[in-house]
């Protein structure tokens, strides 16, 4: 049974629902990744995101599995994971005790344990319980950070999401009921085959604009003031600049954001800045380079009245 065959449910309308709806759970898409979201899941095609981490790749999956009102189901994928881990595994522990209870009854013997490779003892870990959730709507499925897996890993997924079926043989080869929505996300730690790639519909998700942060900002923090969104967006767009080990993204600015509004700042300056730097820098190499650059000069920079958006509303993304 090919992709093809089985009956795709698209969970929206039309692109501009997609974005009208992404915005109201908080998440601010542009014109081309709502186009991919819209044809991923008109076709049934996996969606292929690459990105910095911390630019809003795993928040897709997360907001998709809301607005849709569908379960997330997600594999984060690390070095040596395997096959077992991300598919499927026998409850050896139910088997044996199945095993007991029917020498117990006194089955005969030759019929003890005819039962114990069956669905009933089947542990579903998350690429099986996608393809096989019974849902109305089907699942989202977020394989996240695939680069970070083996590439025999990712010949095994190559297989798997060609015809979105899997064979185990003590039961057979089982079907998905529905496409699931699938979405692999890559921090681009090594490249991912072409082959992969090719299955699926691709967008690079890159750092936001600085009005379109600003709005990000807004959006996910309505209690800031424009002034302040404005100057953080600015000083993090300033940061991006710079030859860091690891650049600042989105995710980032909403936790430093937060941080001042908890400490009550309402303008930005070099203290309370220094002060935050691990809300912004993960690496002790980088918060000291920043230091060496001159916190007080980018604070300054991120003052001035040509970045300041009050004095006109962010534009559209």
């Amino acid at each position: 049974m090919t992709t093809d065959d089985r009956e795709t449910t698209p969970g929206f309308g039309s692109i501009e629902e997609i974005q009208a709806k992404f915005a109201a759970d908080g998440y601010i898409a542009d014109r081309m990744l709502v186009t991919t979201v819209f044809l991923s899941m008109s076709l049934g095609k996996p969606m292929f995101l690459e990105g910095e981490p911390g630019v809003g790749k795993t928040e897709i999956a997360k907001v998709m599995a809301r607005v849709l009102g569908t379960e997330l189901i997600r594999l984060q994928c690390y070095e040596g994971l395997d096959s077992s881990t991300a598919l499927y595994e026998w409850n050896y522990t139910r088997q044996l005790l199945e095993l007991r209870l029917q020498e117990a009854r006194g089955i005969e013997r030759e019929k003890i344990g005819s039962n114990i490779f069956s669905e009933e003892f089947l542990l579903q870990r998350p690429l099986l319980k996608a393809l096989r959730s019974g849902a109305e709507r089907p699942p989202v499925l977020l394989i996240d950070e695939i680069d970070r897996s083996d590439e025999e890993f990712e010949a095994f997924l190559l297989e798997v999401l060609s015809d979105f079926q899997i064979t185990i043989p003590e039961i057979g080869t089982l079907h998905a009921e529905h496409v699931p929505f699938v979405i692999l996300t890559s921090n681009r730690t090594r490249e991912v085959h072409d082959a992969l790639k090719r299955r699926c519909l691709y967008h690079w998700i890159d750092y936001p604009s600085f009005d379109k942060e600003v709005r990000i900002v807004r959006t996910r923090l309505p209690e800031i003031e424009l002034r302040l969104a404005g100057q953080v967006c600015r000083f993090m767009e300033l940061l991006r600049q710079q030859d860091f080990y690891k650049r600042p993204g989105i995710a980032e600015t909403l936790d430093w954001a937060r941080a001042l509004l908890t400490l009550g700042i309402a303008e930005l300056d070099p203290a309370s800045t220094d002060a935050t730097l691990g809300c912004i820098l993960k690496y002790k190499g980088d918060i000291e380079k920043l230091r060496q650059l001159g916190l007080d000069g980018l604070v300054t920079m991120a003052l001035m009245p040509g970045h300041d958006p009050s004095a006109a509303p962010p534009s559209g993304v």
